[in-house]
């Protein structure tokens, strides 16, 4: 895996250096200088030719070099430009990280045992955690059901996307949302541009409904961290942030009942 990333981040580092000058805060790079680049590097080519972009827009923070050039309190996030292009950008730094300190909410796990006998540690575990226990009902109270997993497509201007999962939803006043959910697992991180680039979809899908973008994050001990997130000033920032344990229901003793009651 070492290897792999180094490789990556010496392709990802050599095509930022081909386009960057001082002073300058966005630039586009085509898909096709990967293949270039890495001739040039003389290193062998990856087999799967997005995953050196996915995994820098998704996963793991640029290269030192590339992260240094960035302005105070600035991040180069990298966007999707279109077919086939991306962007390099300056963002406001924004960390989406589970604050350890919250307490959690224990909720009696709704899971099917069969289920959790057989499921890998991913997202799409972590997502049906999260659609049995009905998750997204109970931290944003709404009534909420589950559209589309899995949702590769593509938005005008931006390019491919994908949304771990896209649910739909409507609360007691009649008030319809549409809730695109991005799933985190191990050292997975929430990439600014995932939230922008969710909002982007939703108001082109979904002019009419009221778009709430959430990210899980799949912590220890059954523990799954939610956010609710907004783009805001070319950033993210976190609207509300709760941690549910999911535990057998004889786990849940009177004084929890009276503390949520307290609430």
């Amino acid at each position: 895996m070492a290897k792999t990333q180094n490789r990556y981040s010496a392709l990802i580092e050599q095509i930022f250096l081909q386009h960057y000058k001082d002073g300058k805060r966005a630039f586009v790079f085509e898909r096709d200088e990967l293949a270039a680049t890495a001739r040039e590097l003389g290193i062998a080519l990856p087999k799967n030719l997005g995953d050196v972009l996915y995994s820098f827009r998704y996963r793991v923070a640029l290269p030192t070099a590339i992260a240094n050039t960035a302005e105070p309190g600035m991040e180069w996030i990298i966007k999707g430009a279109g077919s086939g292009r991306y962007q390099f950008m300056q963002a406001k730094m924004s960390r989406i990280e589970p604050d350890e300190a919250m307490l959690p909410i224990k909720v009696p796990n709704a899971t099917p045992e069969i289920l959790l006998a057989n499921a890998f540690d991913d997202e799409q575990s972590l997502l049906a955690k999260v659609r049995y226990n009905r998750l997204i009902d109970l931290f944003l109270g709404i009534t909420a059901h589950s559209l589309q997993n899995h949702l590769r497509t593509t938005v005008k201007g931006i390019g491919q996307i994908e949304i771990d999962e896209l649910y739909v939803g409507i609360n007691r006043r009649g008030s319809q949302f549409v809730v695109p959910v991005q799933a985190k697992v191990g050292r997975d991180r929430h990439g600014v541009v995932q939230t922008e680039q969710d909002i982007a979809f939703c108001e082109e899908r979904f002019p009419n409904l009221i778009c709430r973008p959430v990210s899980v994050h799949a912590l220890s001990n059954n523990r799954i961290a939610v956010f609710e997130l907004v783009w805001s000033n070319e950033s993210v920032c976190i609207v509300d942030q709760k941690h549910y344990i999911l535990v057998p229901a004889s786990d849940i003793t009177p004084e929890d009942l009276l503390r949520y009651g307290q609430d």
